[in-house]
Formats: C-alpha cells, structure tokens, sequence
C-alpha cells in the first residue's frame, strides 16, 4: 500500500525503484515470479488475489463460510485486515481485466488442497483473459499484446509459435501498403485490393488452355481511346491523332532536310487506336446459406474478385457493379468484396437483385448485362407494400414476380447470363423460363470450374461486340 501511495503522490521513478527494491529484500521470498519492477508486482498481486476471489466465488455457501472464518481467524488484527482491504480495492481499481467477479464449476471425486485451488484459478483467469484478448482483436496485430511466455505455458509452443506468426505477418503486410489501421481495425489498401485480385484473376486463367484462350485480346482496330503504338497514313474522316515524329520525317523524305518544314496533307500519319466497346456488368452474387453449405461460396467470390480485377486492368472504360442477394439485396463496393460473407438468412431473393441491378445499370451506358451466380430457385420477393415475402419450396407468387422483374430488365436491353451451381430440376425449370424471356445464356456448371465459365464467357462477349461494331463500321 506504501508503494501504491507514493506512486499516487507522484514519486520520482528512480525513488520509487529504490523503494520497490527495498521491500523485495524484505518480502521477496514471497513472489517466485522475481518481478522486475513495482508494476510487474502488482500485477502479480492482482492475479493472486482475483484467483482467491474466484475461489471463493467456486464454492458452496458452506465452504465460503468455513474459508471466511478461517481467514478471520488468520486477520484478527483489525489494522492488517483494513491494509488487506485497502489493498484489494487499489488493485482492483488497477487491473480491472483481472476477472475478479469470476467463478467456474468443478466436477470430480477428487478434492483439491488449497495451493492447487489457488494455482489451477490463476490459470483458469489467464485463460480467460487469454480468449477476451482472442475474441475481441479487432485485428492480428492486437496479438501481440499476447504474454507470450503464459501462452506457452498455457497453450503450448504451437499456439504461442502461431499467434507470434499472424503478429509478424500483420506488420509485414503493413510495411508493404496492402493493408492499414483505420479507425481501430485492419483494411485492405487499394494496392492490397488489386493483389488479391489478380492473384485470384492468375489462378484462374492458370487452368484454362492456351488454344481455348489466347491472349484474351481483340484486334479490331478504329476510334476509340486506347492507344496501339501503331501509326498509318491519314484520311479523311479519321481522328486527328497525329503523330507528330513520323509526320514530320514524311516531310523531311519527301523535300529534305531544310527549314522550315513544309507539311503536305500527304505527310500526315496518325495514331492507331484499338476499337474499344464499352460494357456496364453487374455481378449479382447469391449469399445465401446454400452457397457454404455445398462449398459454393468460396469459389463464386474468388470469381467475383477475379472478375473485376480483368474489368479494372483491362477494360478499364467499363463498368462494374456488384450486388449480393439473400433474403435481400445490397449493392455491394469493389473495397467491401474481399470482406463479404454469407448472410445468416434464409431466402434467394433473385426478385429485388434484378431490381437493384436494373436501376443501377440505368444510370450506365454501353451494352448492359447482369451475370448471376446461384445455386438455388427464387424463394423470396418483395411485395407490394416493401415487406419480404420467403418460401421454400417457391410459390408461384415469388416465381411470377421475379419474371416480371426479368421481363423490365429485357425491355430496358439488359441481358442476363446466369451461372448455376449445382442446378436440381427446379432452378433448371425456373432459368429455362428465365432464358426464354430474356434471351441470356444459362451455363450449368460446379464449382471447380466455375471461374472458367465465368471469365471465358465475358472476354467472348467483349469480342463479340468488338467484331459486331467492325462490321457495322466496315459497311
């Protein structure tokens, strides 16, 4: 109590360690522990005397009673029982965390003496405050605040040697800029973003056959905004993107090399540019419990990622969406996919997805298409006055409105291609009615090769659409 009053009244440092040495000399026999300095005996205090009050709160009312009496006995002196007093609520006041309102049940035929009682509560508390820690790390950093020597001993040296290694890893990852601290919890950086999706976008184009594939580019060449690095002489009616260099050595051939230059409309030559075709997508991913339960998930969302690091990279005029649908539906952001989980929902609400796709392709131009992936039938809607409406089996009411949904988005030229996972007679029934209205594709397939299905079927359509215009303009 000494220590801890003068500490209070704000004793200087070296003062306070002479006097914390002092008492060692006097009381050291009593903490084996050896402590350091006063806050390492504290704290050791604390743990003590939490384990003898956890004890206490263990027992029967009969056996608290017989400790109690014991403990007056052993206190009798009034000034020492104040001291102890004093003492407990200082150390209570200091180390809250110590779990001193804790108590744990006990089974066995064997009895326990009070040393074991007293060392197997003091472990039981830093197991406790061993899971607070584990439990409430808002990231792998915070793991460092670990005792490591405890967790040893507690756990063993696989569990400290793992806990040490997500610290480790954490610190790497921020050294690096893939991740960083915001408002107390660990977020992926734009750089750490497009990491994990091209590394998911490699993966995935990794399985796939070169001669299936190729390079994945477009040769059709006419206005549009991406440079080629390639020149050709002017004509009329092509953008003047003049490549100055080459125009002027065409004019130094033609006349030599004499000043001023005389430029000629035959000197002209001019940038090519690759004919670019604008897309708008919108990703709706099914995050209902279905999609774990089959070991669906994992897969669609590393497609997703894949998907749009290939849009960002390599279409980088195009646009993106993304939604996630369970019992409802959500927009969803590029920084928020890596993130994304399940719903803990019942429901595949396939009704108010197409209904967010729509309205946010609305404010989008190019050609329009929305690629779902699921592995379940529509089981709910939105009604009329905005409720949620959930089934299983589906009703007719929910597959009516979900084709009334589709038949807004075709009128409004949105196709809609659809990836089935695991597809049963029913979805297959209710994407045949789907395909047949809207005149999207449906592809069947698992989730080993989802992504291949996904990623080719994009990059054909981007051809498509690119030799499409190169004939229009051709004629």
């Amino acid at each position: 109590n000494d220590l801890i009053e003068q500490r209070q009244a704000g004793a200087h440092p070296d003062d306070e360690q002479q006097a914390f040495e002092q008492f060692m000399q006097q009381f050291g026999d009593f903490f084996p522990e050896n402590p350091q300095n006063l806050d390492e005996l504290l704290q050791q205090m604390a743990q003590r005397m939490a384990a003898m009050q956890a004890m206490m709160n263990s027992m029967t009312p009969e056996q608290r009673a017989q400790l109690q009496q014991l403990s007056d006995q052993l206190l009798d002196d009034m000034d020492l029982r104040w001291q102890m007093d004093q003492l407990g609520r200082n150390l209570q006041g200091m180390f809250p965390q110590e779990g001193w309102g804790q108590s744990y049940e006990f089974q066995g035929d064997e009895g326990m003496g009070m040393g074991q009682a007293m060392q197997t509560m003091q472990e039981l508390g830093d197991l406790d405050q061993l899971e607070n820690l584990l439990r409430n790390a808002t990231n792998p950093g915070a793991l460092a605040e670990a005792d490591m020597n405890r967790v040893r001993e507690l756990m063993g040296d696989d569990a400290a040697n793992s806990l040490e290694k997500l610290a480790q890893l954490t610190k790497m990852l921020e050294d690096s800029g893939l991740i960083q601290q915001k408002e107390g919890k660990l977020e992926l950086t734009p750089k750490g973003l497009r990491k994990i999706g091209n590394n998911a976008l490699r993966d995935l184009f990794s399985k796939l056959a070169k001669d299936k594939m190729g390079q994945h580019q477009m040769d059709n060449l006419g206005q549009g905004h991406e440079r080629t690095y390639e020149t050709k002489q002017y004509e009329f009616g092509d953008p003047f993107n003049l490549d100055l260099h080459r125009t002027i050595r065409n004019a130094i051939r033609r006349n030599g090399a004499q000043t001023p230059v005389q430029l000629t409309p035959e000197d002209f030559e001019i940038e090519r540019t690759e004919h670019v075709t604008r897309s708008s997508t919108v990703l709706m991913l099914d995050l209902s419990m279905s999609m774990p339960m089959r070991d669906n998930f994992l897969p669609a969302k590393k497609v997703a990622m894949a998907l749009h690091s290939l849009i960002t990279s390599q279409f980088p005029r195009d646009y993106m969406g993304l939604v996630g649908f369970s019992e409802t539906a959500y927009e969803l952001t590029a920084a928020q996919l890596p993130e994304v989980s399940w719903d803990f929902a019942y429901g595949t609400n396939m009704h108010h997805g197409f209904t967010l796709a729509r309205k946010m392709l609305a404010r989008q131009t190019g050609t329009k298409q929305i690629i779902m992936i699921t592995d379940g039938e529509p089981t709910a809607h939105i009604t009329p006055r905005g409720d949620v409406f959930f089934n299983y089996p589906p009703v007719q009411e929910t597959v009516e409105a979900t084709l009334r949904e589709v038949v807004r988005c075709t009128r409004d030229g949105i196709r809609i291609n659809t990836f089935m996972l695991d597809a049963d007679y029913g979805l297959r029934s209710f994407i045949e009615k789907l395909s047949s209205i809207n005149r999207g594709r449906a592809f069947f397939t698992n989730h080993e090769n989802l992504g291949d299905y996904v990623l080719v079927d994009f990059i054909e359509h981007k051809k498509q659409l690119a030799r499409g215009r190169g004939n229009r303009r051709a004629g």
